[in-house]
């Protein structure tokens, strides 16, 4: 599967020389915590909510402060024609919580977080793709995966299906 089609599309970006009042208020209006900085039709930055705390008011620099000085610089980013799997592991490599995606082009169009790798395993999950009775370890999983059972057996199934596909616990090894 690419990467295209777990992505979120609606991505709104913002210039370099708005403020971080601006990028703040995007922020808040669009739920989310990351705003991909565009000049003349390129991509040149990322900020996040933490680059306004950490980089602008932690060092005293206020509202109207230029996006451009708090912002990453150093953009890491994927291809829209890209595997998932492949992101994926890019992402764990480089421990990024989200990237931006581009066409071949270089444009930007979407963005893939964590999240989104997460939900279209779930889906795949679901529908069969990634089943399977054995732990990594090879020992054979006896509890029931907490999604699969009610709600009042939830604590109870999760901590025996954690136990049951666990590492050997010290009194194991003894």
């Amino acid at each position: 599967m690419q990467i295209d089609k777990i992505m979120h599309c609606n991505v709104k970006s913002i210039g370099p020389d708005e403020t971080l009042r601006d990028a703040a208020t995007a922020m808040k209006k669009l739920d989310v915590g990351v705003l991909p900085v565009g000049e003349h039709d390129k991509l040149v930055g990322m900020i996040t909510d933490r680059d306004i705390a950490i980089r602008g008011i932690a060092e005293g620099k206020g509202p109207d402060t230029k996006a451009r000085e708090v912002m990453s610089q150093e953009v890491k980013y994927c291809f829209e024609d890209e595997a998932v799997e492949h992101v994926a592991e890019n992402m764990a490599a480089l421990q990024v919580r989200r990237l931006p995606v581009l066409n071949r082009d270089k444009r930007l169009v979407g963005i893939v977080s964590l999240g989104d790798l997460a939900t279209q395993a779930r889906c795949r999950k679901r529908q069969g793709r990634c089943t399977g009775s054995r732990s990594p370890a090879g020992s054979t999983i006896r509890a029931k995966r907490p999604d699969d059972v009610p709600a009042a057996q939830k604590i109870r199934a999760k901590v025996a299906w954690r136990r049951s596909a666990a590492a050997p616990t010290y009194r194991d090894v003894v």
